[in-house]
């Protein structure tokens, strides 16, 4: 498998299933010939209310918490007038410092993990370095998605100090599979009708932004994704829908514990996310909640799609 420098916000395979049909769920009341859409000119990401955050998972040794769509992970020079980051948060919360070891974009929201000590975090770190953590990602996008298909486009740096054009290409790899798929009798765009996918996402590279450019270029913008999507449809679902997020959640890790065995995580997407896959009848699509810690690597997670089911 590729190796990945970084990990970050990336995602984990799931077993094959068969993809559902088009929801028979009726959408709730969109009834219209045209979609009146309205201002803000880019769907506006919020932060929700310092509530106390979901903890997931805790011990001795790390931490595993369900970050908020709008919400910084720590610091950063691009974000110079933000005031609030999940690392402090989460440091006041349960009293101790606490050590990233993951990346997860600032609109995507979803699981992360955080060491408890410097020792943890290396450990944690490798592994997510060496791809022995697997990642699952949840996201809506326009359009009938393929109902299994392997992206492997390559992907160039979009941090570095030169010109896009002149990085190097680095190899990325993002398995996906349709669960699911809705049209609502709307004309956001050219089309009298509109059509959306829930996407599962397995990313087995950790590039920048990996899922949503992979999902863009092959013509299934994410929901919400204001660099890499299509301005329309993300104010259609931010206004009418009520859904003003990012439509990518982390919902699925399993990844070896610093001390033995492994840690198997899952948590659904909340908010407007959960209340618009309800609206859109893909309520049983909802991973559920759980955190166990296993002696051994599952045998039965989600992870493991054979590699002669996807298209390539």
């Amino acid at each position: 498998m590729p190796s990945s420098p970084d990990a970050p916000h990336s995602d984990a395979p799931t077993a094959p299933q068969t993809p559902a049909p088009m929801a028979d769920a009726t959408p709730t009341p969109l009834e219209g010939k045209s979609a009146e859409v309205t201002e803000p000119a880019e769907p506006v990401e919020l932060t929700e209310p310092a509530e106390p955050l979901d903890i997931l998972f805790q011990d001795e040794v790390l931490v595993v918490v369900h970050k908020p769509s709008g919400l910084l992970v720590h610091r950063s020079p691009i974000d110079k007038h933000e005031t609030e980051f999940l690392l402090q948060r989460l440091r006041d919360q349960i009293g101790q410092h606490v050590f990233p070891v993951h990346r997860l974009d600032r609109p995507t929201s979803g699981l992360m993990v955080f060491g408890l000590s410097p020792q943890a975090a290396r450990k944690l770190s490798t592994a997510f370095e060496e791809q022995q953590v697997s990642k699952r990602y949840l996201a809506i996008v326009r359009g009938v998605a393929p109902e299994q298909q392997r992206l492997d486009y390559g992907l160039r740096k979009e941090d570095g100090k030169l010109p896009k054009a002149e990085m190097p290409e680095q190899e990325a790899i993002t398995d996906t599979r349709r669960l699911a798929q809705v049209e609502l009798p709307i004309a956001i765009d050219r089309y009298p009708q509109s059509r959306f996918s829930l996407v599962e996402a397995r990313p087995l590279t950790g590039r920048r932004h990996q899922i949503r450019r992979h999902l863009s270029r092959r013509g299934y913008p994410i929901i919400g994704d204001a660099k890499h999507g299509k301005g329309n449809y993300n104010r259609y679902f931010a206004t009418t829908l009520e859904c003003p997020r990012l439509l990518l959640a982390a919902v699925g890790l399993e990844l070896p514990h610093p001390e033995g065995g492994w840690l198997s995580l899952s948590c659904p997407p909340e908010g407007a996310y959960a209340a618009l896959m309800e609206r859109f009848g893909w309520l049983g699509h909802l991973p559920e909640r759980y955190a166990e810690h296993l002696a051994e690597c599952p045998t039965r997670h989600w992870l493991d799609a054979p590699a002669g089911d996807l298209a390539d």
